[in-house]
């Protein structure tokens, strides 16, 4: 290919990758604000979608017709790891939280395989020598700084980045994606039901807090304990997956 021909081809895939974006801006804003509402208000809608339309241009630029997926389930993936990424990188979660937060892993921990059975809130408070009230306090806080969801535990819980699951996996990473999967199943099945119902809305129905909490007739804030609560507990029973060994902040 001579250097006319390269410049023509080049400009030919700009346009059709421009006019791509074009098209799917409505999905970027889309999810943007889904994600936003699940989100404290300090995450600003326009910082995601601004992530978001690097992933879109991203996803034009590499996507191949030929590996089975359609568009816009690639760039679905593509757009909402970039907003995820703008999220990880402005870290506006206190490190007061993240430790808080790995306090509270360790006790649930603790306590379960110590009784045998789901632990309690009392229990956990009891562990921690909090009052019930700063507990609850704790797994708000714990919820709303958790901002992957299941499916990106499931992505990155070994620490290397797997957005590109469509691209294909190796044998190995394979048997340690399903492996996982089925460990997370079964840490699911295990939980209390209320629990399993709040992750089932959140997660698979895609219902925000508030909406959640209107079909349980419960405030927000109750939702998002009982939703941290689900968190923390699933982190603590899959511990070992995770290399739980996090660092002091």
């Amino acid at each position: 290919m001579n250097a006319t021909a390269a410049a023509a081809y080049r400009a030919q895939s700009n346009a059709d990758a421009a006019q791509i974006v074009e098209r799917h801006a409505e999905l970027v804003r889309r999810i943007a604000h889904h994600l936003a509402a699940r989100l404290p208000s300090s995450v600003e809608v326009d910082d995601l979608i601004q992530a978001g339309m690097l992933g879109l241009i991203e996803a034009a630029r590499n996507f191949q017709a030929d590996q089975g997926a359609s568009f816009e389930t690639y760039a679905s993936i593509r757009i909402r790891g970039a907003m995820i990424d703008e999220i990880r990188r402005g870290d506006w979660v206190p490190r007061s939280v993240h430790r808080r937060y790995r306090d509270v892993v360790a006790a649930t921990r603790e306590v379960e395989q110590r009784t045998g059975r789901a632990a309690t809130a009392q229990q956990v408070a009891a562990a921690l020598g909090v009052s019930l009230a700063d507990y609850h306090a704790m797994l708000e806080d714990a919820a709303r700084g958790q901002l992957l969801s299941l499916d990106e535990q499931i992505e990155d819980h070994d620490g290397e980045p797997r957005f590109a699951r469509h691209d294909g996996l190796t044998p190995q990473r394979a048997f340690e994606d399903l492996a996982f999967r089925g460990a997370l199943g079964e840490a699911i099945a295990g939980l209390p039901e209320r629990e399993q119902l709040v992750l089932s809305l959140y997660y698979e129905q895609e219902m925000n807090l508030r909406e959640i909490g209107a079909v349980l007739k419960v405030s927000e804030s109750r939702v998002c304990q009982i939703h941290g609560q689900a968190m923390l507990r699933l982190r603590a029973r899959l511990g070992e997956w995770r290399g739980e060994a996090a660092d002091d902040d």
